[in-house]
């Protein structure tokens, strides 16, 4: 049933995005314009004679031992978890292969610019023990380099909601910064990885690069490993932990998530390089994807290889539309002003699954980023500072956008799975420019949340201070006397908490899980008289 599942969605992915390279002829009424395509006619071969199929990687074990366990490790986390609690493992496997380095025109998906250049990477797996317990979901990132070493973002805003559905999760280093954290951390455990630059130094197309990076180093060796990692957790290859006690994967469906700069990375995968694997494949690595606070002119694109500049701001490759498989794009309050050009209608159409969030309230640089990432001897160990939990007007804010990534991840499975649209929203409300703030200073439109319409604070989405305290954001609660004026008693505020959980959860914007927490959370409220 997998197998013939696989089929349908290349079926109907397939006739689409060959379109939108000029391969083939859409019916009239299916017909769309589509930005920065172009033909490739090369990629089209490769479809006709069976070649060109995104490569299963040489991937093998990092055993884990006394002295010697994975950077990020879940019980090496700020705040430790242990998976076994929840029926889930913790696997690091060393991945190997070559990857072309791509450059992108300014109308078409990416071409090569260097083919077969030979990497190593590690990727870290957190999956049900049990192949019964096993949804069939693998939620796949690029993990975040931004703080010069591995954030599991990812796991870190969406996991109860991964834990609760029974989805795997897996993250990869990408950036050639994040290996040299990673060595310094453990020279042994990790001393194969490599994103070494496939053009000697004396060869003119190697072009100086800005710090961290070097001129030895290939940052766009990352698309290709992401497509090959796809496609080794798809795969019945005796390596792949999917496959539980199967002879075969026991995936269904594979979910591209990225977040700040990787959810950048994520828009020049799905705009140049998911069009070239649909091509080549006959039907996609990843069967949707979630692009978090990317977007417009905050991370919304990045250099495809290091010699070549990003697409500017206003460049349509920054825009996403016509994928073929349904794509989900978060802002922030921290980012969606300056992400604002991101902003399109959403779309229902085959070819163009398309929704746009923006989470009022939420920060960018979260606190959770943190929690769920590496311990501070580990960051140390790496060579690396640890970022501050604080800023200057106080504690990251600690507005819970977790809310919003769990209902996302449930509706984008729903959409892939059972055609069921998530819901709209409108956009946070701007004018001249500007946020349309209500009574309290907070902001219109948007995600809502009982954190905003039964407020017990002022959510700021900027903060100042050290690292990325501005787009940290932090919170002012509420005086006593006037959380006495809004709700009377405690059990005023409980009341109203309820009413609007139990619409969110109706409408399809909380899960029942969270709304459990919500309500939980709403309890701890002091209002005294």
């Amino acid at each position: 049933m997998r197998r013939s599942t696989r089929l349908i969605g290349a079926a109907t992915v397939l006739p689409v995005a060959l379109a939108g390279l000029g391969l083939v002829a859409l019916p009239a009424a299916a017909a769309r314009p589509t930005p920065a395509v172009a033909p490739v006619l090369a990629a089209a071969a490769a479809v006709a004679d069976g070649t060109g199929a995104t490569p299963v990687p040489q991937v093998s074990l990092l055993p884990r031992t006394a002295t010697s366990y994975p950077f990020g490790a879940a019980d090496h986390q700020l705040v430790p978890q242990d998976l076994s609690r929840d029926g889930y493992v913790e696997e690091e496997f060393l991945v190997s292969g070559t990857a072309n380095v791509y450059t992108w025109p300014t109308e078409g998906p990416a071409q090569v610019r260097t083919p077969d250049a030979p990497y190593t990477t590690r990727a870290l797996v957190r999956r049900p023990a049990k192949g019964q317990h096993f949804s069939g979901n693998v939620v796949v990132e690029m993990l975040n380099p931004s703080n010069l070493f591995d954030l599991n973002i990812g796991w870190a805003v969406a996991h109860r909601q991964m834990v609760a559905n029974g989805d795997a999760w897996v993250g990869i280093t990408a950036k050639p910064v994040s290996v040299e954290a990673l060595q310094k951390f453990d020279p042994q455990r990790y001393a194969a990885l490599s994103f070494a630059n496939p053009l000697p130094l004396d060869d003119p197309a190697n072009c100086a690069v800005v710090a961290p990076d070097t001129r030895t180093t290939e940052r766009g060796l990352a698309w290709d490993i992401y497509s090959q990692v796809g496609t080794w957790l798809k795969s019945d290859d005796p390596s792949n932990p999917l496959r539980y006690r199967s002879t075969t994967s026991q995936v269904e469906h594979a979910y591209g998530f990225g977040y700040s700069q990787t959810g950048g990375y994520l828009v020049d995968y799905i705009n140049a390089i998911h069009p070239r694997v649909v091509a080549t494949d006959g039907a996609p690595v990843y069967d949707a994807y979630l692009v978090a606070v990317a977007g417009g002119a905050f991370a919304g694109a990045y250099p495809l290889n290091q010699c070549e500049p990003a697409p500017a701001p206003t460049d349509p490759r920054r825009q996403i539309a016509d994928v073929g498989v349904p794509v989900i794009r978060m802002m922030s309050q921290s980012d969606y002003l300056a992400g604002i050009g991101s902003r399109r209608a959403d779309s229902d159409e085959p070819g163009d699954r398309y929704r746009h969030y923006e989470m009022a309230g939420a920060g960018h640089a979260t606190p959770d980023e943190l929690y769920y990432s590496a311990e501070p001897d580990d960051i140390l160990a790496a060579g690396q500072p640890v970022p501050p939990l604080r800023c200057t007007e106080g504690e990251r804010s600690r507005f819970p956008s977790a809310i919003f990534f769990d209902a996302a991840l449930r509706n984008l499975d729903l959409w892939v799975r059972e055609g069921i649209a998530p819901p709209r929203a409108e956009p946070i409300l701007v004018r001249d420019g500007a946020p349309v703030l209500d009574e309290f200073g907070n902001v219109q439109g948007g995600l809502r949340s009982p954190y905003l319409d039964v407020p017990t604070s002022t959510w700021f989405g900027t903060a100042t201070g050290a690292s990325f305290c501005r787009i940290a954001g932090y919170e002012v609660k509420f005086s006593a006397a006037q959380l006495r004026d809004l709700y009377g008693t405690r059990g005023g505020y409980i009341s109203e908490v309820r009413a609007s959980i139990t619409e969110l959860v109706k409408d399809q914007w909380l899960t029942k899980d969270d709304a459990r927490w919500l309500t939980k959370q709403a309890t701890r409220v002091e209002i005294r008289r």
